[in-house]
């Protein structure tokens, strides 16, 4: 029984193994995105983004049908729209920069949904929000390429990362235009990899494997190469999880693999050794 759901499909199917390495290298980019959000007290722009890029998605849709091309360009260039306006609203209006981030959001959620309605079918609509494990050789090596460039932007920018993240005051006082430059690099990945995760995760589930891991992770680590560390090995076991339990059951990929992600994070709220929430329940109750 474990053979033929954890390992069976990997070995005979080769969109399964594609899916696989896809999700493993998203468990390893995403989550180090999602550690330095969690560090920034910034956790749910992660969600906000991952439902702004559904226009640029429609848009790419309703030009070029399911172009990975056309639908990737349409995400990253409305993720980065919108986080660029709601930055620009936050500063020019009494609004914060979630409050602007939330209103922006709901409405990209809202007219994605209507564009792709507008021509295609919901079968359609279930993929881009939900994810699809029939990915295709060229998707595979586009969310492998993204994930390699956004951990060499990790490590060659870890240090001016973690100083933002820790004391952005002294870095800007320090060093005026590198807080600028590091914070919009920062977004670009955020977007980037949010648009890669959508062929297989969906706009509505990439987050999941983003924030989840990360937080999970949180509740067990001390350090952050540690948190770092251990949040992407959550994320790849979530992924081999989901995607098994996505082929035993018929359950679309991305729900699957964010289910497993979350019970992954009841766990660590529950037990981790940060956390131990149930420890600190039966000592308030004796």
């Amino acid at each position: 029984m474990i053979w033929h759901t954890f390992f069976q499909p990997f070995i005979e199917f080769g969109f399964m193994r594609r899916a696989l390495v896809v999700c493993l290298a998203l468990s390893l980019s995403t989550t180090m995105l999602g550690v330095f959000l969690l560090l920034r007290r910034m956790s749910l722009m992660g969600d906000a983004l991952s439902h702004a890029i559904l226009p640029g998605v429609a848009v790419g849709y309703l030009l070029s049908g399911m172009s990975l091309l056309a639908m990737t360009l349409g995400g990253f260039i409305a993720g980065i729209v919108v986080a660029l306006v709601a930055g620009w609203v936050s500063r020019r209006t009494p609004l914060k920069e979630d409050a602007s981030f939330a209103g922006f959001y709901l409405g990209s959620l809202a007219l994605g949904v209507t564009l792709v309605s507008l021509r295609g079918s919901s079968v359609d609509l279930l993929h881009l929000l939900f994810g699809s494990i029939l990915v295709d050789r060229d998707a595979a090596l586009f969310v492998s390429g993204v994930a390699s460039l956004t951990l060499l932007c990790i490590a060659l920018c870890y240090r001016g990362l973690v100083c933002e993240a820790f004391d952005s005051a002294w870095l800007q006082v320090n060093h005026r235009r590198l807080p600028a430059l590091l914070h919009g690099l920062f977004l670009a990945l955020l977007v980037l990899n949010l648009v890669a995760g959508f062929q297989v995760l969906g706009t509505l589930m990439a987050v999941g494997v983003m924030m989840l891991p990360a937080v999970a992770a949180r509740c067990w680590a001390r350090t952050l190469p540690g948190i770092l560390l251990l949040a992407a090995g959550m994320g790849a076991l979530c992924a081999w999880l989901g995607l098994s339990l996505s082929w035993a059951i018929s359950l679309p990929a991305g729900p699957a693999i964010v289910l497993t992600a979350s019970a992954l994070f009841f766990v660590s709220l529950f037990f981790g050794t940060r956390s131990r929430l149930l420890v600190g329940w039966r000592t308030l109750m004796g």
